[in-house]
């Protein structure tokens, strides 16, 4: 696949850069917009909530208080860097292009950015927040997420590519919705990482990912060339954003500095179970990724997997060593780590490394600068792959 020049003068890169990691701002209207009458005063929507604006659903449950905009980009530009004024901000203060997609694709293209890979906010990033009403409201809520994400791709002449939501409590509907985004031209699925953590409508328990119970699905996202994507806190047991793991003597932002390093190591967990369970030997050819969870600890997982197989668990063994399903069925998502970047991406494997930007959010690249010049001691080819080339591929972007 060659690699084509972007026609920008802005741009600071000649490669058509795809950002595999971006926030949308949901309008306040997504929803309300799009639901039927009887529907109306139960989808997300913001209203006053206990004494303030909040994002609500089913009437009268907070998914979102303050109706915080997720977005640390002023409107005029620059960042808050300042947990306490990042939660004072709302929609009006925070740049048009966390929302608006005209908006969005002039940032893009100040960047040298082509595409971006898009991911929700208020129903989660594994759409776990919908896990708070009954089945038909959940689905509705889906639904009308997938359908405005299909105009926003098609809005932006397919260089936003929202990920759709799944009714993840229900892996029929979860294939049913599947076959239905893909036939709107969506290019990949968004998951919920924990749903044994949840029931089904009968009672029972909901499989973990590694069952068979998901196959089906699975087999559908190869066919359809659709990767699986799990982001960072993309269940209840994996979000920590406010402060769990920092010690009581320190100040809230610097707990919430150290919550928000240790959600990057949560989704090892996913890959790691997704490896042991053995379910890649039933499904070779599907493509997951592991987004906003930076490479770092990549190599090391590798290794361990590796090591407490043999020294834990003689005699059990799968089609390949641990690592080695590394390469074949993962990606994994990069973008503030610097320190022997080059390095590490190649420890990871070249081909399975995507650049991301994580747009507007507080720990985003904004602004983006000198993206080859970080990456210098690649090869003109190396670089790419890990800023163009291997996303291209995986979400079917025709650059």
């Amino acid at each position: 696949m060659a690699t084509q020049i972007l026609e920008s003068p802005q741009a600071a890169t000649k490669l058509k850069i795809i950002d595999a990691d971006t926030h949308w701002t949901e309008p306040h209207d997504l929803w309300i917009k799009r639901a039927p009458k009887a529907l109306l005063d139960r989808v997300p929507q913001v209203k006053m909530h206990e004494g303030q604006m909040s994002w609500v659903i089913d009437g009268n449950q907070s998914i979102g208080t303050g109706a915080h905009p997720n977005s640390a980009v002023l409107k005029e530009g620059g960042k808050v860097r300042k947990l306490d004024d990042f939660l004072k901000l709302r929609f009006p203060d925070v740049h048009l292009g966390s929302s608006d997609t005209e908006a969005r694709l002039k940032v893009m293209d100040e960047a040298g950015i082509y595409a971006q890979i898009v991911y929700p906010n208020i129903l989660g990033f594994g759409g776990q927040a919908t896990a708070r009403v009954d089945a038909a409201l959940r689905l509705a809520c889906v639904e009308m997420y997938n359908d405005a994400a299909a105009e926003m791709q098609a809005e932006s002449g397919d260089r936003l590519l929202p990920m759709a939501l799944l009714p993840w409590w229900d892996v029929k509907a979860a294939i049913k919705e599947t076959e239905r985004c893909a036939d709107m031209g969506l290019r990949g699925i968004n998951i919920n990482s924990d749903p044994h953590m949840h029931k089904q409508d009968d009672g029972s328990a909901i499989p973990d990912l590694g069952n068979v119970h998901w196959d089906p699905l699975w087999d559908l996202c190869v066919d359809k060339g659709l990767p699986v994507n799990f982001h960072i806190g993309a269940s209840e047991t994996a979000i920590d954003w406010m402060g769990q793991q920092g010690w009581p003597s320190l100040s809230y932002d610097l707990r919430c500095g150290i919550s928000g390093a240790m959600i990057f190591f949560t989704n090892g967990k996913v890959v790691s179970n997704l490896i042991y369970s053995g379910m890649l030997d039933r499904n070779p050819k599907i493509q997951f990724v592991s987004v906003e969870s930076g490479i770092g600890w990549v190599p090391f997982l590798k290794e361990a997997l590796d090591y407490q197989l043999d020294e834990i668990a003689e005699g059990k063994s799968f089609d390949l060593r641990p690592s080695e399903y590394f390469s074949r069925n993962f990606n994994f998502c990069f973008w503030f780590e610097r320190n022997d970047i080059s390095a590490q991406l190649r420890r990871v494997g070249i081909d399975n490394c995507l650049f991301e930007t994580d747009f507007p959010h507080p720990t985003s690249l904004y602004p983006i600068d000198n993206l080859e010049d970080r990456l210098s001691a690649l090869s003109s080819e190396e670089r790419a792959k890990v800023l163009s080339l291997n996303a291209a591929r995986l979400y079917n972007i025709d650059i």
